[in-house]
């Protein structure tokens, strides 16, 4: 039922022994459950077996040694630089390579060796300072800190310690330095966390790039500026990119130095705790970008060598580095390095109050081959065997544990591109622990048809397939675009759209060029029909909402260090003369739609229309019919669309509306009546006129529905990776009832029921559905 089409399991690993399967069933508490989800995975039981064992066998470790994970995830509680109740301070490192161990900074005039470690077992190593004979602290806040490494070969090393909270980097040094963080008066949240959303529409940012100057923003300047206008957009949470300090700026932080750091090129830890405090306070989710894939090669201030070994918190030789990222890779099966990622985790739920995470890198995490040259076909021989890295899998499974022991509330993201069969599903079933996954496929898939295809070329049923081509019961962020898209080398959807004539031609006061139509139109469409139908979370990357010009370019030097292109021009989207504001209006009703309808947290969309001429798509989700036609010249009229609900529909949101950038060619007054005229292996279908369709939502059908047009409905379920075609109905008789809208072309509807539905749908399925307006989308919703 669940197995990927078209890549069945291979007849060597068709079944496993009748022994095995029981083994693994009584071993793993919920497996039953998930093989009944999914069959194909049988003959992989005792594969799923192996991963719980070692799972509860680490757990169970960290508890008979440590006192439990609980105790164990509090490592920054005592490793590190810390001031006791007596003014004296306690210092504590683990460098099992080293010969000797010294804390030396401002406070002794850099005297290495004045305060000697003190070595303990299993190569960790402590230091108390006594208070001053007044009782002050002898090491004040604000105070610059090395641990001084003496190693095997006698060679001096000055070091940041890995659990340092604050580092900085003076303009004139290459390197940071670590500063002794313990301010008089932190940060006091004033804001409880909010409750978990419903359904996730994130709103992807990185605080050194939203202002339009070009220089570094700040956490002051997020706070203020940025979070007003993300409420108002309707995203009810954020992932913050780039906190974790990182000594390469042009990294997008994803070359990490010090990972109980909060980046200071942006401010102090407290105003970060501000704005995370502030965020909550508009009921705004807050996730952390978390990298746990890998660590920079930075040795005099990040974590490499710490020790003087190369194997202190990494793989020992080539095991230990990533040859494409050109960065180190962690030793998950090593005691200390669990505690100090655990920590880690912890740290930034506990410190700073995040609500989760989003792991960066876990394809790199899960497999020997770090996804490197593969091609993941979907047979899940790919996703079994000796090609897997169970420590790091075992870790991951740790991860999630903690984070939904402590706060279960939270939410996890993985970034998997391999699409690893119950990565999703709780640790319980043998799954990874994960909320969600990010459904990489599908901004490729946007980018392919804009880079390779024409318009006329463009194919419905692959779109949709697409779009709902994801295991059953494991959710997904869906996106058009991220941060990926954006960076130089690539384009985003709004450039590769519209190109050189943005700079030109996106005034209001110049008519409208075939290229800046198409554009405007195409971009609501494709981000409302990846909203409605391709997952079960939503993401944007900050100021793509209303097409961002131009692309991401961090300063380096290969721009001569200019920061053009590292910044965010959100003024344009305020400025009434330019059309970047009707993509914005649209980005933000679509966001409030689906926050009162709630189709992210429905079950999947039932698709009863691709049709492939008229390139149309039509399909209902949680109560709503999304028609898009994207037909980039034909427009029709009289369109029967098919509906698993009776009732009247009106018109909810219209791509083609005048705030929208659209042409208001569709009568939003119209009342739409489904009846009992079976169409597209539905029970009951309504007539639409006139319509153009260029994405949005609507309480009823009143319009034809234009080319490149979306409108969708849906209140079924269905399993992914399920595909079952129904026969394919002519467009010019979708509509059963005695409505003449028409949908015209690049035009999306939403339409709703206007009262409330007797019937029960039948079990959502995929289906060919077809888009009566030239790129348009129509949304259908209650009234």
């Amino acid at each position: 039922m669940a197995a990927p089409a078209g890549h069945p399991v291979r007849e060597a690993r068709s079944e496993c022994s009748e022994e095995a399967l029981a083994a693994a069933l009584a071993d793993v508490p919920e497996l039953p459950r998930l093989l009944e989800i999914d069959p194909y995975l049988k003959p992989f039981a005792p594969d799923f077996q192996r991963r719980y064992k070692l799972f509860s066998q680490t757990l169970n470790n960290i508890g008979e040694s440590e006192g439990g994970i609980d105790k164990f995830s509090r490592g920054y509680e005592s490793f590190g630089v810390h001031r006791c109740a007596d003014g004296g301070l306690y210092c504590k490192e683990w460098a099992p390579g080293a010969e000797g161990v010294f804390l030396t900074g401002d406070f002794n005039d850099w005297n290495p060796f004045a305060y000697p470690y003190k070595r303990l077992d299993f190569g960790k190593w402590e230091l108390y300072i006594p208070p001053k004979q007044n009782r002050s602290v002898l090491v004040p806040h604000g105070s610059k800190l090395k641990v001084v490494i003496r190693s095997k070969s006698g060679e001096i090393l000055y070091r940041i310690s890995p659990w340092a909270k604050y580092v900085t980097r003076d303009s004139d040094n290459v390197n940071y330095d670590w500063i002794h963080w313990d301010p008089e008066h932190p940060y006091k949240f004033k804001h409880s966390k909010p409750k978990k959303p419903r359904g996730l529409r994130i709103y992807e940012s990185h605080v050194g790039i939203s202002s339009y100057e070009g220089k570094i923003a700040s956490y002051k300047h997020f706070t203020c500026n940025i979070l007003p206008r993300i409420k108002d957009l309707g995203y009810n949470c954020i992932q913050l990119m780039a906190i974790m300090e990182h000594a390469y700026y042009a990294s997008f932080g994803y070359q990490i130095t010090s990972f109980f750091a909060a980046s200071s090129r942006f401010g102090t830890p407290e105003e970060l705790k501000e704005l995370v405090d502030t965020a909550h306070s508009m009921g705004i989710t807050v996730l952390l970008d978390m990298v746990h894939s890998h660590a920079s090669k930075n040795s005099e201030d990040g974590l490499n060598m710490f020790d003087g070994t190369e194997s202190c918190y990494f793989h020992y030789g080539p095991r230990g580095n990533h040859n494409l990222w050109d960065s180190r890779l962690f030793a998950y099966s090593s005691w200390e390095v669990l505690r100090f990622l655990l920590s880690n985790i912890r740290w930034w739920l506990e410190e700073y109050r995040f609500d989760g995470f989003r792991f960066d890198g876990v394809t790199s995490m899960l497999y020997h081959h770090h996804g490197i040259g593969q091609n993941f076909s979907g047979d899940y021989h790919e996703y079994f065997g000796l090609q897997v890295d169970e420590d790091a899998l075992t870790y991951i499974m740790l991860a999630n544990h903690l984070v939904h022991t402590l706060y279960p509330d939270s939410i996890t993201i993985a970034e998997d591109v391999s699409g690893m069969p119950a990565l999703c599903f709780p640790i319980s079933l043998g799954g990874g622990g994960f909320d969600y996954r990010l459904a990489m496929a599908v901004p490729d898939k946007w980018i392919q048809l804009l880079k390779e295809y024409k318009d006329e070329d463009w194919n419905m049923g692959n779109i949709v397939y697409t779009l709902t081509n994801r295991r059953y019961l494991e959710k997904c962020i869906a996106y058009a675009e991220s941060h990926d898209q954006a960076l130089v080398g690539d384009k985003t959807l709004a450039f590769w759209l519209m190109d050189a004539e943005m700079y030109t031609n996106m005034s209001v006061l110049t008519p409208f060029t075939p290229v800046i139509d198409r554009g405007i139109q195409l971009h609501k469409m494709i981000r409302l029909i990846t909203h409605a139908l391709g997952g079960e979370g939503y993401l944007n990357f900050m100021g793509n909402e209303f097409g961002h010009p131009e692309w991401l370019d961090f300063p380096r030097k290969g721009n001569n260090e200019s920061y053009h292109y590292a910044r965010r021009q959100f003024h344009l989207s305020d400025d009434d003369l330019l059309r970047y504001k009707f993509l914005n209006n649209f980005d933000r009703d679509m966001n409030k739609l689906e926050e009162r309808c709630h189709w992210l947290s429905a079950p999947q969309a039932h698709v009863s229309e691709e049709h492939e001429t008229n390139k149309i798509i039509a399909f209902e989700r949680a109560g709503l019919l999304f028609v898009f036609n994207f037909h980039p010249s034909n427009s029709y009229t009289d369109y029967r669309l098919g509906t698993t609900v009776p009732g009247k529909y009106k018109i909810v949101l219209d791509s083609d509306a005048a705030e929208y950038g659209g042409h208001q060619r569709l009568d939003h007054n119209t009342d739409f009546f489904s009846k009992p005229f079976e169409h597209n292996n539905c029970p009951y279908s309504l007539l639409e006129g006139y319509t153009e369709v260029s994405g949005g939502a609507l309480g009823g059908l009143a319009r034809p529905l234009p080319e490149r047009g979306v409108s969708a409905a849906a209140r079924g379920q269905q399993p992914g990776w399920e595909r079952r075609s129904a026969a394919k109905g002519s467009v010019a008789e979708q509509f059963c009832g005695s409505l003449s809208p028409c949908l015209r072309a690049w035009r999306g509807v939403l339409v709703a029921p206007s009262f409330p539905r007797t019937s029960v749908p039948p079990k959502a399925r995929f289906c060919p559905g077809y888009n009566s307006a030239p790129h348009a989308g129509w949304h259908f919703a209650a009234a």
